[in-house]
């Protein structure tokens, strides 16, 4: 009769890496679809005021964005209320260039449409953005947007 021997083990079987760069590419995927880029970096303060009757925009594409704060490197930029367009500070004679770039930058169809929203800080001095209004108003930016908070809702007892 003949003996049958055991054969040794060869130890654990490798793991298979043939689906793994399917997992990569799935994943890579899905983060391309859920992240948003950040349009600008800001460098002005903007703690928005609160508000109790507030409505969100309906086409955020056809919204430009004017900051008012205080600089964030008060160091660096001091501690006056600033304007920045984009990301970069300017002055209050240079919105007119900002909405003319902003209106061509949009399909000639949708300019009527346009929106500027103001994000101010809620401890700025009204001056500043009175001046803000009346240049857009010289270049015929009529449709002008405040941001706010939400206000949250007091408990009750």
């Amino acid at each position: 009769m003949a003996r049958f021997k055991k054969g040794k083990s060869g130890g654990v079987p490798a793991i298979s890496t043939a689906s793994m760069p399917d997992i990569i590419f799935m994943l890579l995927f899905f983060f391309m679809v859920t992240t948003t880029m950040r349009e600008v970096t800001l460098k002005v303060r903007n703690r928005m005021p609160e508000a109790t009757e507030v409505q969100k925009l309906e086409k955020k594409a056809l919204v430009s964005f004017i900051y008012i704060g205080p600089p964030t490197q008060s160091k660096l930029y001091g501690t006056e209320s600033r304007i920045q367009l984009n990301d970069s500070f300017r002055n209050v004679g240079d919105i007119p260039e900002f909405i003319y770039v902003e209106r061509e930058a949009r399909v000639e169809a949708d300019r009527p449409f346009l929106t500027t929203s103001l994000k101010v800080d809620s401890e700025v001095k009204m001056g500043i953005v009175t001046d803000v209004k009346q240049e857009l108003r010289k270049v015929g930016a009529f449709k002008i947007n405040y941001s706010t908070r939400k206000k949250a809702p007091k408990p009750s007892n």
